[in-house]
């Protein structure tokens, strides 16, 4: 928990403990922190961000690295003229008697040290490092700095808190000797140095750095504001496409032309196209619905009212009872409906609300909605039987929604099969899959009919038994929810070729132990 949320808490706490304690209602209490994951991210701003948030770290870093290579350019042409001075002083140096001297008139020491702008020191020590000419406080090289080769040598050093810029030289008083020699017999090396401070350096530097860096000043903001055309220019598809789609109509649900968008952004308008093929075929599908469920209910609403009125107009009691007879039919028959009506919109909405499963035993469920139809096949005079294997027969599932896929399965045998004949619900088990079978010995269905008889309204063409033509459509929509397949066969036990009887047979799947954890 953050501090700020934190913070929201404590608030609240002290906001009850003063409503308890009779406190008067604070005037204010800030709102709580909206979470972070649900905060709204701008595209435009991530990209601008990932693209900008480098160029402004590396854009001091390019400061640093000119400054750097700027001095190093401006080092260079200044250590050429210190070296040319170091050689011109040594070709002065000579040694008279054992003595080392220069030769070094006053207009040349003037010369030597001219500068307008830096300060020009030299020195001159002999062999044994005693000071022979010019300024003895000019410090010396250490000895990891002494390199007695004859070459010209640079080094950074200090004086009098002033940082200079020091060439030096070490020249062979004995031209015998060979060089680097640092034997005793050859130790005659006298040293010459020449220095000076780095004023003109600094200033040589400074202006490479301004010529670099100022240009830079002026490039960035127009890098900004290109970066920030380019992104609105390639963003401005998502624009359009978002114009696109809120200038249509609600009621237009055709697909987005995919060619009008850029690459990138074709499987985003893929999967919007897909989504919107489903939305419009279950529009589709709803609005079927409605229509046939208003058609087929114009049939018992009309019977009831013709009934109704026919009653209001007799005068014989035979007649208006046989009309209430027919209207209690009618009112039948317009109940059944509305309940297959609002067990289908159950079925079908039921994976939305997340079908809830758990370990059913289905040879119990079936013998008890057996049971409840027991009275229902005396009434239709038909034998109501029930088979079940002696082990226990466990699938994962919805006890609800299964009864009413048996009960529709019944219902349907026991409407269709005739006065006399048999009806038999059959639980077994085929190696690890549970079988549920319901058998008739009624008129059957046509090979060609059995691919429509799930559908909904659909009834058989010649068919005079009562009926909507949804309990098909249930129990295919439960067996879906519950992974289970439906077939229909004919009869195996039926002998009558008028009556060839019907067989419908869910197979589920083997229960899986983690599915029944989870829930």
């Amino acid at each position: 928990m953050t501090e700020r949320a934190k913070e929201q808490e404590r608030l609240k706490d002290s906001t009850l403990a003063g409503f308890e304690a009779g406190l008067p209602e604070p005037l204010y209490v800030p709102p709580n922190p909206e979470p972070e994951e649900n905060i709204q991210h701008s595209l435009f701003g991530e990209i601008l961000d990932w693209m900008l948030a480098p160029l402004l770290l590396l854009w001091p870093m390019s400061i640093a690295i000119t400054y750097l290579v700027a001095k190093s350019i401006a080092n260079q042409p200044f250590d050429h003229a210190l070296e040319d001075r170091v050689t011109v002083l040594a070709q002065q140096v000579s040694e008279e008697n054992g003595a080392i001297n220069t030769r070094l008139p006053g207009s040349a020491r003037d010369i030597l040290r001219a500068d307008d702008i830096d300060s020009v020191y030299f020195q001159v020590l002999d062999a044994a490092g005693r000071h022979v000419d010019g300024d003895s406080e000019l410090p010396r090289p250490h000895d990891d700095e002494a390199d007695k080769d004859g070459a010209v040598h640079f080094r950074n050093a200090a004086l009098n808190g002033n940082p200079l810029r020091v060439a030096y030289l070490y020249i062979n008083l004995d031209p015998l000797a060979p060089p680097g020699s640092t034997s005793p017999a050859f130790p005659r090396k006298a040293l010459v140095q020449v220095a000076e401070t780095l004023d003109k350096r600094a200033l040589l530097a400074n202006e490479i750095i301004k010529g670099v860096i100022l240009p830079q000043f002026i490039i960035l903001p127009i890098i900004l504001a290109l970066v920030w055309f380019a992104l609105s220019r390639g963003l401005s598809p998502l624009a359009e496409l978002q114009e696109r789609i809120r200038a249509r109509s609600s009621d237009d649900l055709s697909p987005i032309d995919s060619r009008q968008v850029p690459e990138e952004i074709s499987p985003l308008v893929g999967s919007l196209n897909d989504m919107l093929g489903r939305l419009s075929q279950t529009i589709d599908m709803q609005k079927r619905f409605i229509a046939d469920a208003a058609h087929q209910m114009k049939t018992p609403l009309a019977g009831m009212r013709m009934q109704s009125e026919l009653a209001l107009r007799q005068l014989d009691p035979d007649e208006i009872h046989r009309s209430l007879e027919q209207l209690a039919k009618s009112s039948e028959s317009a109940t059944r409906l509305v309940n297959q009506l609002l067990a289908l919109a159950r079925a079908e909405n039921q994976p939305h609300a997340g079908l809830a499963f758990e370990e059913i035993d289905l040879a119990l469920m079936a013998r008890g909605v057996v049971q409840d139809w027991v009275q229902a096949s005396f009434a239709h005079q038909i034998d109501l039987g029930y088979e079940a294997q002696d082990e226990g027969v466990t699938i994962a599932g919805n006890a609800l929604m299964l009864r009413e896929l048996l009960s529709n399965l019944i219902d349907n045998a026991l409407r269709y099969t005739p006065a006399g004949g048999s009806v038999t619900v059959r639980v077994r088990r085929d190696g690890a899959y549970a079988l549920l079978e319901v058998e008739d010995t009624g008129p059957g269905i046509a090979p060609h009919e059995r691919a429509h008889v799930f559908e909904r309204f659909y009834r058989i063409l010649g068919s005079n038994t009562p009926g909507s033509g949804l309990g098909l459509a249930i129990v295919r929509e439960i067996a879906g929810q519950h992974g289970a397949e439906v077939d229909i066969f004919n009869n195996p036990r039926s002998d009558s070729a008028k009556f060839p009887g019907s067989l419908f047979r869910l197979t589920f799947p083997p229960p899986v132990n983690d599915d029944l954890d989870a829930t």
